[in-house]
């Protein structure tokens, strides 16, 4: 099993959520230990962690635990074989409710490549109204 935290569209309630996470193991409401850049970016108006540990504020986010199969869906999501994609990296997160700190997997980027970011950096995605879903993309 796998560890994944999630920030954005996959979380509970969220649109990339079903089908991809729902029935899969909610460990808990996390933060990431270390600060990152919380945006949305690009032309789907995606949120994007970036790969800048100390830099915006401790994210917001949930742990799933996952299969082999699950992970190589969510790469596959998170376009981890293109270089405009996003990288799967471990990070350590704390549990909301307990402070136990755990390692998990997360999707981010490198700011170099990222287009375009809409927002100011936050510590929690609220689904913004101008997202494009993956079906809807053309």
């Amino acid at each position: 099993m796998h560890r994944v935290f999630v920030f954005g569209t996959l979380k509970s309630g969220f649109p990339n959520h079903e089908g991809r996470l729902s029935g899969r193991q909610l460990v808990g409401r996390f933060l990431t230990s270390e600060a990152y850049p919380l945006v949305v970016a690009g032309k789907w108006f995606s949120p994007v962690m970036i790969f800048e540990a100390g830099v915006g504020h401790r994210v917001f986010g949930e742990v799933f635990d996952v299969d082999d199969h699950t992970l190589g869906k969510l790469d596959i999501l998170e376009s981890t074989h293109l270089a405009s994609g996003y990288k799967r990296l471990e990070i350590a997160v704390e549990s909301v409710d307990s402070g136990d700190v755990v390692n998990a997997w997360v999707y981010m980027k490198d700011r170099d490549i990222i287009d375009v970011i809409h927002t100011e950096l936050t510590d929690a995605y609220h689904l913004d109204p101008r997202y494009v879903p993956a079906k809807d993309r053309v």
